[in-house]
């Protein structure tokens, strides 16, 4: 079922999400969901909280993303209850994002290019593995829709007060884009 995503604004989306456990109710049916959803809105990522869910969940599939970024192919997983480690390696690299959450906008932000991440999958089986890259750069974007955070907490402070007003309509669902969408309003 394709579910309606949460806009800019909602109140869902700065709340920290809190763990779940394999007794969630219907924990197979919402990851389906989540990716549908996903699918359905052309993301690459899609995190609980933007469907309303204050919940440790996270669907991304960076296949899509695989010419133009190597370390995306394959790059399909269920995420739940993440802890995450950010590698200092090397320094930070500031790329364009975008956000289902905020359609029409997109901006740059500076990110860790490597990071190591331990979680479960929808069976909670426990995984661990490092990412780099851009693969790095969504799993980072979709960690901080569950504490409470969008993309945009991460620009300057003179770049948010120019978009001020795109944020101002987004959060009032005055927005065109082809899927789903629940405003504050709604």
């Amino acid at each position: 079922m394709i579910l309606p995503i949460y806009l800019y604004g909602h109140p869902v989306l700065r709340k920290e999400s809190s763990d779940i456990d394999k007794d969630y109710p219907e924990l197979k049916q919402l990851v389906a969901d989540m990716f549908e959803t996903m699918y359905n809105s052309e993301g690459v990522g899609l995190a609980a909280p933007q469907i309303g869910k204050s919940i440790r969940l996270i669907v991304i599939d960076g296949n899509v993303l695989s010419d133009k970024f190597p370390e995306c192919k394959g790059l399909k997983l269920t995420i739940i209850n993440p802890e995450i480690e950010i590698i200092e390696d090397s320094a930070p690299v500031t790329r364009e994002e975008g956000c289902l959450s905020l359609p029409g906008l997109s901006e740059n932000v500076k990110r860790f290019e490597h990071i190591a991440l331990k979680w479960f999958d929808e069976d909670f089986n426990p995984h661990s593995q490092e990412f780099s890259g851009f693969a790095s750069r969504i799993i980072q974007h979709e960690l901080d829709h569950l504490e409470g955070e969008v993309y945009t907490d991460h620009i300057s402070p003179i770049r948010k007060q120019l978009i001020k007003s795109k944020l101002n309509n987004i959060s009032q669902g005055k927005v065109n884009c082809d899927y789903k969408v629940k405003a504050v309003s709604r």
